[in-house]
């Protein structure tokens, strides 16, 4: 015999003894990153997608989490990539758990953007300005559902991109009470030829001196977003309430494309790090 035939009569015997490997072996298991509910509306006239998030051994013990909402949660949307700083922190032991809740939204210029006055604009978008209507259904829907459905603390953090950062400041400048901290990056500030960041002076005054914290992000993306930003940090500057703590945290590496991540990251770090020894 062959010292290749030798060699394929003990490749053929070991094939042999190899163990079938069967369909359930191979069968693909769903991963699952969270759960997602369908909640009824009737502020919106439809049921609507909420997506939760929860840190390991939820509901082992009798511990209650603060809660990040997040817009633009949907599952196609920003809702895994946000729920995954969670659970990067919960895993490497740098900030402390949260849960992460995400409200998708459907139409984002109805749902985040306030009433605009330009035709331009309501023409292009006829059905945008209801951003009071989706507030009402955050706060007297959603919020309740959450607090009840849920193991909270009672600290609530609001965070959004881009037209989400835009119905954050808003609901900031207006709601202040809703949530104890707010998370605006790269808010689309130039809707309605930046009329919110011009109103924002006003609003401030009427505030509380009720602790919260405001962080706000902005890349490197032109006079068109850098200047009612300008005009926002001005009237903080001003006005804030001594019990307002605001950040302004330029990231001028990034464009308006590749920002969130990142700024989502240090936003977790800053408002999530476990107290220090001297705190």
């Amino acid at each position: 015999m062959t010292v290749r035939g030798a060699v394929l009569i003990i490749l053929a015997v070991l094939f042999a003894a190899w163990p079938a490997t069967t369909s359930a072996q191979t069968a693909p298991a769903p991963i699952i990153i969270g759960q997602s509910y369908r909640l009824p509306s009737a502020i919106m006239g439809e049921a609507r997608e909420i997506n939760v998030w929860l840190p390991p051994g939820y509901g082992e013990t009798d511990q209650t989490y603060p809660v990040l909402v997040v817009l633009d949660g949907g599952v196609g949307q920003d809702f895994h990539h946000i729920s995954g700083l969670a659970q990067l922190g919960t895993v490497n032991g740098t900030t402390r758990d949260v849960i992460v809740v995400g409200i998708a939204s459907v139409d984002r210029r109805r749902e985040l953007a306030l009433p605009s006055d330009d035709p331009d604009l309501i023409a292009a978008y006829p059905t945008q300005g209801h951003s009071q209507q989706f507030r009402d259904h955050l706060w007297r829907e959603v919020l309740p559902w959450i607090d009840a459905n849920f193991s909270t603390d009672g600290h609530r953090t609001l965070m959004g991109e881009s037209l989400g950062g835009l119905f954050v400041v808003e609901t900031f400048l207006k709601a202040p009470e809703l949530f104890d901290a707010y998370v605006a990056v790269s808010p689309s500030l130039w809707w309605d030829g930046g009329r919110l960041a011009r109103q924002s002076g006003a609003h401030l005054r009427d505030h509380s001196n009720e602790p919260r914290t405001l962080l706000l992000y902005l890349g490197d993306e032109g006079e068109l977003m850098e200047a009612p930003m300008a005009v926002l940090l001005h009237a903080l500057a001003e006005h804030a309430m001594p019990g307002l703590v605001w950040t302004y945290r330029p990231r001028p590496a990034d464009t308006h494309a590749t920002i969130y991540h990142g700024a989502a990251l240090d936003a977790f770090r800053s408002l999530y790090s476990y107290p220090t020894e001297d705190e």
